[in-house]
This record gives structure tokens, C-alpha cells and sequence, in this order.
């Protein structure tokens, strides 16, 4: 049954956000329904999760879009999202009442999960902050710390350049730069994005793609080349970073979100064969890959975090209801740092 979506709640009516169709360029609410239903009743091996917090990212426009690395959200299926919450009720032997926990809880109050496989849940370590649980200490944290370690083998005293410097992935990309002693250059957009880059973030120098032309200034900010560029835009700010590739370059492509809400596909980088000039590599690399070995990256990363070396900023939207605006806010440019739905207590 349909419902209001400002309309509070009720402790046994699940509200959820369905997809109503595919969207065709920039999210529009008219891509989603918002319902009402009854909260399921658990079969064994199952726990059902009143969600407190979701994750909005990038990747959720490429769910919704069609076939990924993970199948497409189905019309009329809740609007898959990462999100962390308390267990309500478990008739599985490894989850009790009471323990917080994240994972894929999607748009909606109440998620009934098996804590198996790609779609589980993983309990929260105690006194884990759901914000940094759901950002800086987890996914975005994890794809950071994999992408510039392992992917791009970063190098001290390398030039390193990251685009969304100031998103929740690249701006901890960045400051892992920083902390493995190497200059980095981050790429943001508008100047209140590119100070916190700088002041807070701990970037060298930071390019605002607003106001500046981007290839002139990789020119001027790096006259040897660029070691490393971690990508989280794709686009005109690829080709450009490729253009500037210093021999033996790495690109790590995490994220095109230049692309994603747009309704026709990115044109290919012009500078492409500057990778065979310059005998670089450019790699992708999905953050599911290395989810075993997880503990080391969110390890090292509390423990800079307690050092004060890395820090991190949420954004946080009021209210479920809220779920399909908050995730325009990436594509618009709108957030500041991680993204996130409060939707309970």
C-alpha cells in the first residue's frame, strides 16, 4: 500500500523506497515509490534489522541502472543501499538481539537478512560510530586503502592526484598518500570543498575544476608527471590526468561518477596511448575483492585515525523519506564528504 513519505512510522509498518523504473539521465523522484507494508516474519537462519543509518554512494546509480558486478535492482525491489542498524529479532545462532551490525539493508526502516554472501551483514566492533562505520572505517575507507596499496603499490616520494578529493573515498585516498610520504594534489569543486582538501585533509595543493582549467594546472603542479592518479570521476578529468602520466604511471580507476547520471555513455580518453608512450597501467578494481582481508585495512585506518592523521566528514539528511534526495547530492555536487541518511535512533 502506498503512503505518505513524510508521514511518521509505525513500529510494525515497514516503509521502503521500490524502484519504479529505470531512470534515463538525473535520478528523479518519479523513479521511486514509496510504500507501506507489513514487516515480514523471519525463517531460520534470518535477522531482521531496524535500520538506523544508510549509506548513499555511487555505485547505488549503477545498481539501479542495470547489470554490474552485482545484478541490477529489479522493478518493484527495494532500492539496494549499505546501511548499519541493531538487530530486532535473529533466529540465526551467530546474531542476537541487540548487536549492530551493517551491511546491504537498503531504502527502508526494517531489512530481513542472511548473514551470508555479498547481500549479509557483519556485526559493528563495540563503540564503532555508525558514520565512520558506514565511511571512513568502512567501504569508502577499505577502497581507499586497497586501491592505492594494492592497486596502484604506491611509492614514497611519489606525485600522486586525486579526483572527489573531497568525497569519502578520495579524501582518505589522499591522506593515505600523505601519511605514505608522497605529494599529492587533490582535484575538488568549489572552494569550499577545495579548502577543506587542503586545510583540513592535509592535501599539498588542490585544483578546483569549478574555476580552473584542470589540464593547465596538472601542467604547472606536475611538471615530472603523475605517478599515481586514483580516478573517482572519469571524463575530461581522466583524459587530462592521462595526458600528464609520468613513466611507469598507474591509474586506479575506482569510480566515472562524471558518467553515471547521464543519459548518454562518456565518450573514451583521447590520451589513452599515453600509457604505451609511457609504459603505464591503468586498472580497475572492485573493493568486494579484497573484503577478506577487510580487518587490515580498517586496522590501519582506526589506527590513523587515533593518531589524528585522517579525518573525515559526514554529511547526514534527516529521514528515510529523504533517501532519494540525499543520493541526487552526489551527483549535483550538493554533499560534503560521506553522504548519509539518518533514519532512527
Amino acid at each position: 500500500m502506498s503512503g505518505n513519505p513524510g508521514e511518521e512510522a509505525l513500529t510494525e509498518i515497514n516503509r521502503r523506497w521500490l524502484l519504479k523504473s529505470r531512470p534515463a539521465g538525473a535520478l528523479a523522484d518519479t523513479d521511486f515509490e514509496f510504500v507501506r507494508e507489513n514487516v515480514p516474519e523471519l525463517e531460520d537462519g534470518q535477522i531482521l534489522v531496524r535500520v538506523m543509518m544508510l549509506s548513499c554512494d555511487p555505485t547505488q546509480r549503477m545498481w539501479i541502472a542495470g547489470d554490474t558486478y552485482l545484478p541490477a535492482v529489479k522493478i518493484g525491489e527495494v532500492v539496494r543501499s549499505g546501511g548499519a542498524g541493531r538487530v530486532v529479532k535473529s533466529r540465526h545462532p551467530g546474531f542476537a538481539e541487540g548487536d549492530l551490525v551493517h551491511g546491504l539493508v537498503g531504502w527502508q526502516d526494517y531489512a530481513v537478512i542472511e548473514p551470508r554472501g555479498v547481500a549479509g551483514a557483519s556485526k559493528l566492533p563495540p563503540g564503532t560510530p555508525l558514520d565512520r562505520a558506514l565511511g571512513a572505517l568502512g567501504m569508502n575507507g577499505i577502497t581507499a586503502y586497497f586501491g592505492l596499496l594494492d592497486v596502484g603499490r604506491i611509492k614514497e616520494g611519489e606525485t600522486v592526484v586525486v579526483s572527489g578529493a573531497a568525497g569519502a573515498t578520495g579524501s582518505i585516498a589522499g591522506q593515505i598518500a600523505k601519511i605514505k610520504d608522497c605529494r599529492v594534489i587533490g582535484i575538488a569543486g568549489g572552494a569550499d570543498k577545495c579548502r577543506w582538501v587542503t586545510e583540513v585533509a592535509g592535501f599539498d595543493e588542490v585544483i578546483d575544476y569549478k574555476s580552473e582549467k584542470v589540464a593547465a594546472r596538472l601542467r604547472e603542479l606536475c611538471p615530472k608527471g603523475i605517478d599515481i592518479y586514483f580516478d573517482n570521476v572519469g571524463g575530461e578529468i581522466l583524459d587530462a590526468a592521462l595526458a600528464r602520466l609520468a613513466l611507469r604511471g598507474r591509474v586506479v580507476l575506482c569510480g566515472a561518477i562524471a558518467g553515471y547520471d547521464s543519459a548518454t555513455p562518456q565518450p573514451g580518453p583521447r590520451h589513452y596511448g599515453n600509457l604505451i608512450v609511457q609504459r603505464g597501467r591503468m586498472e580497475g578494481f572492485i573493493v568486494l575483492d579484497y573484503m577478506p582481508r577487510a580487518h587490515e585495512a580498517v586496522t590501519a585506518l582506526a589506527g590513523w585515525m587515533r593518531e589524528g592523521r585522517l579525518k573525515d566528514q559526514t554529511d547526514v539528511m534527516e529521514g528515510l523519506e529523504n533517501a532519494p534526495a540525499a543520493l541526487r547530492r552526489l551527483f549535483d555536487g550538493s554533499n560534503q564528504g560521506k553522504q548519509l541518511v539518518h533514519v532512527a535512533d
